[in-house]
């Protein structure tokens, strides 16, 4: 008996070791969203792109809202037209191409409001973005 649960212990060890953990996802449905954990979240519905930057104390107000990525293909963009919800930063645009370049070519975003920053690791997130540039919805930029 006692060495049957050894074998047993050593497959569930062998189990959750080939079960990678995800921090990046890609869903197509409703909508083409790509997140990463809890910190970030883009959605493209056809029309519009949003991506929303949540910082677990949330965001104070400013006037600029930047994206720093930084890596092989590093770049800055910023926008005053950013919404503030609680803990949430989101923005609204027609066209990410810039963002999405920068979530797929690089190794870290670190989103900039005023004084305050929420940096997010870009570790697998190559794959999930790739399939939401894919996506069906009319295609991501």
């Amino acid at each position: 008996m006692h060495s049957n649960l050894h074998f047993m212990r050593i497959g569930l060890l062998l189990c959750s070791l080939a079960s990678p953990l995800h921090a990046w996802e890609f869903t197509a449905s409703p909508v083409c969203t790509v997140q990463h954990e809890t910190q970030l979240r883009m959605t493209f519905d056809g029309a519009l792109y949003t991506i929303a930057i949540t910082r677990p104390e949330g965001w104070e107000r400013a006037a600029v809202f930047s994206i720093r990525f930084s890596g092989g293909a590093a770049l800055e963009i910023s926008t005053t037209r950013h919404q503030i919800d609680g803990k949430t930063v989101t923005v609204t645009d027609r066209g990410f191409g810039n963002v999405l370049d920068g979530l797929q070519f690089n190794d870290t975003a670190t989103a900039i409001l005023g004084e305050q920053t929420v940096t997010v690791d870009l570790s697998g997130a190559a794959r999930p973005v790739q399939a939401f540039r894919d996506c069906p919805s009319d295609a991501a930029v």
